[in-house]
This record gives structure tokens, C-alpha cells and sequence, in this order.
């Protein structure tokens, strides 16, 4: 079973999955109106620590999704690496985090809380989602000022776990905890800010306390899934596809794609640094095994008319690196049919191949010798493009489109 997220453009068609937006966006808003943050006076209480409704549901917000998704990733019931999560520019977020917050205190609203209040036609609402767009206005047509800025210090796909280089339940049970701590100080700021009672809770509160802490302390011992364990759940798939050679692409077809401008073709070649500088395909990455699971993170982020070529001296190699990349969720990854040594035996001139094969070799070791490291200056490493026609193959590329990236924000 292929695990979640959904592909809901394939499920429901392009125009479809919108109707799902919607629906998922409407009871947002909704949510939100319940919640009272369609109340400008509610919002900026927070900020006097008077009312912490906005806390409690926040971190409530947050405490759930994080448990749900990380107890379905340890479970084998989502893959997180298909789950979007928005790349990390240091200092241009600080930067907007303050002005945003500097907003949020003088009018009373973020972003999405201004467009519920809108939506039940508060005029202090519709007023700030206008401002709201005139300053996506301005800032559309002024950031080219501090463009360099504003892509400065980007780090990627950098969660609390990179930060504290420790593992996922770690971190979960640990954001359990400080979200229960932080109830329990608003409850008091409340009480002595906001001159309220003191009430005893509700039973319910404080079994929804102990689940939460529960379910971290599950998340856990559960732990998450290694490359290794994806690829075992993915096995009964994808490993037809290398039984049936579908993902083994013929030189043929690599030159054609790598020639091709509606596609960006990226050549992975997996091979011992030695091999790779006597020989390596024009414009080819030289990545070691141990390399591959850090270097999918960014290969994700790649075009969707990305495809990727792995290849070794002949299969062996390639296909275990192959494997690693699709248990890490990277998708339109190929290898290349035989590998260098096919590539050669396809391409190289015939004076070369008589005079440098070689007879008596090792399984996944180049079959063809170089008096120096030529690298890519050989003639057959960048072949005439329309080589390919003179070619017969089966073309087997079939370009899979992304799935869509979808983020979330401020209520």
C-alpha cells in the first residue's frame, strides 16, 4: 500500500482536488469563527496576556497535527517526505516574524483571522485585509530592492530535528511538554492579567493532557521509519519494475533526454571517485552511496520535468542506489542500462574500444582502460546529440508529475 499523502489531483482530477481546498479551507474559517478570532479585542488580548485563547488553540492546533503525522509516519501509514514543509531563510523570517507581529498588535488580526472577520463583514476585518493586500502590493513590486536579502541565509527543509540533531520523538515529546506547560502559564497569566476566576478544570482537559503526553511518549517508542524500512514497505511496488527492467533506460534515450529542452535530465554517478575521474557522462554528479539520502532532500525540490539517470559501472551499484532514492520519496529516477560500460560500448569510437577493453574484469568495474584521467574530455562523454537517432530502443521515460506543494500559516 502506497502510503499518504494523497495524489488528489490524480484522485479527483485537476479542477477536482480545488473542491477539496475549498472544503478544508471553509472549515478552517469556520474553526477559527468558533474559536472567536474573528474578534480583533480577543486577538490582541494575547498580547497583555488578559486572554490565551489564542495559544491554547494554536498549540492545540499544533500539538495534534504533529502527533497525528508523526505517529502515521512511524506506523508506515504517511510518507513525511512528501509532506511540505516550508523552507527555512533565517533571517528574512525573523525579520517578517516581527513585522508581522508588530501588525498583529496594532490591528488586531494576522493574515487569516483578518479574512474571517472579513467574511462576517466586521468592518475593522475588511479593513485589515485590505491593508493585508495592499502590502503584498508593495512588497511584490519593491522586493527586487533587497532581493539578496530576502534569499539570504536559506537553510532548506530545516526542522527542530536538524536544529538539536536528535531523533523525531525526541523532539515530539518533548513539544508535548512545553505545550502543556505553556497552558497551564496562561491559565495563571489569565488569572492574574485577565482578573479571571479560578476554575478547576474539566476532567476532560486534563484527560486530553495525559492522551496528548501519551501519544508523545508513543511517538517515542514507535520511532520513524529508516531508508532501509521504506523501501520494505514499498518493495511489493516498485520492485517489479526492476524485475520487468521498466526503470533500465538505454543510453540512447539518456543522450536524447539530456538534449531535450522540455525535460531537466540530472546524471548521478555513484561510483568510486577513482572510476568517475578516469571517465565520467558530461555534467554527471559524482555521489557516494552514504551521500544519497542527505542529497535527496534538495534533489526533491528539483522541477517537476526533473528526471534522474543513477548509474555505475554496470547495475549493480546503480540499482541499490535506485532503491535508496525511491524509499526516500524521489520520484522519476531511472538507471542507465549497463551502466558506463554500456554507455561506452555505445558511444566510444570503435580505434578506442579495440584497443583499451578488457577481457578478464570484476562485476561493476569498468571494462575499458585510460592511460590518464580523462574525466569528461573524452569524445564520448558528450556525444553529438542526434546520436540517438541512429539508435533502436525502447523509449521507457514516463515523466510523473509532482505532487503539490501546500503550506500553512498563521490562522
Amino acid at each position: 500500500m502506497t502510503p499518504f499523502p494523497l495524489p488528489l489531483d490524480q484522485l479527483f482530477g485537476h479542477y477536482g482536488q480545488y473542491i477539496v481546498y475549498l472544503i478544508i479551507g471553509i472549515a478552517f474559517g469556520v474553526s477559527l469563527e468558533l474559536a472567536g478570532f474573528a474578534q480583533s479585542t480577543k486577538l490582541a488580548a494575547q498580547f497583555y496576556f488578559k486572554e490565551m485563547t489564542v495559544l491554547k488553540v494554536m498549540f492545540t492546533g499544533i500539538v495534534v497535527a504533529m502527533l497525528g503525522v508523526f505517529l502515521a509516519t512511524g506506523l508506515g501509514l504517511l510518507d513525511y517526505n512528501l509532506v511540505y514543509v516550508n523552507p527555512t531563510y533565517l533571517w528574512p523570517g525573523i525579520v517578517g516574524g516581527l513585522v508581522m507581529g508588530v501588525g498583529f498588535i496594532v490591528g488586531g488580526f494576522c493574515p487569516g483571522t483578518s479574512l474571517v472577520a472579513a467574511a462576517t463583514l466586521k468592518i475593522d476585518g475588511i479593513i485589515f485585509a485590505l491593508g493585508a493586500f495592499f502590502g503584498i502590493f508593495v512588497f511584490g513590486e519593491t522586493v527586487g530592492l533587497y532581493e539578496d536579502f530576502w534569499y539570504s541565509s536559506y537553510m532548506g527543509r530545516f526542522t527542530l530535528m536538524d536544529l538539536f540533531q536528535t531523533s523525531t520523538g525526541v523532539i515530539v515529546l518533548a513539544v508535548v511538554i512545553m505545550a502543556l506547560g505553556a497552558f497551564l502559564m496562561a491559565e495563571f497569566s489569565e488569572q492574574i492579567f485577565g482578573k479571571s476566576l479560578i476554575s478547576r478544570q474539566p476532567r476532560w482537559r486534563v484527560g486530553a493532557a495525559a492522551g496528548a503526553l501519551a501519544l508523545g511518549i508513543g511517538v517515542l517508542a514507535i520511532g520513524q521509519p529508516d531508508n532501509a524500512a521504506r523501501w520494505r514497505m514499498l518493495e511489493a511496488e516498485k520492485q517489479p519494475l526492476l524485475d520487468s527492467r521498466a526503470v533500465y533506460i538505454h543510453p540512447g534515450e539518456v543522450l536524447q533526454l539530456m538534449n531535450d529542452r522540455r525535460a531537466q535530465a540530472i546524471l548521478l554517478d555513484v561510483r568510486d571517485e577513482a572510476d568517475f575521474n578516469l571517465f565520467h557522462i558530461r555534467d554527471a554528479r559524482n555521489v557516494q552511496m552514504d551521500e544519497l539520502i542527505p542529497l535527496a532532500v534538495d534533489l526533491r525540490e528539483e522541477p517537476a520535468n526533473t528526471v534522474f539517470f543513477v548509474m555505475s559501472n554496470d547495475e549493480q551499484r546503480a540499482t541499490e542506489a535506485w532503491k535508496i532514492l525511491v524509499a526516500e520519496s524521489l520520484i522519476n529516477v531511472y538507471i542507465v542500462e549497463g551502466g558506463v560500460n554500456n554507455w561506452l560500448d555505445t558511444f566510444a569510437e570503435a580505434d578506442f574500444k579495440t584497443a583499451n577493453l578488457l577481457t578478464d574484469v570484476q562485476s561493476d568495474s569498468l571494462h575499458y582502460t585510460f592511460a590518464s584521467a580523462l574525466g569528461e574530455r573524452s569524445t564520448a562523454s558528450a556525444p553529438n546529440p542526434d546520436a540517438f537517432e541512429a539508435l533502436v530502443f525502447e523509449p521507457k521515460v514516463q515523466l510523473v508529475g509532482k505532487r503539490g506543494a501546500s503550506g500553512g500559516g498563521c490562522g
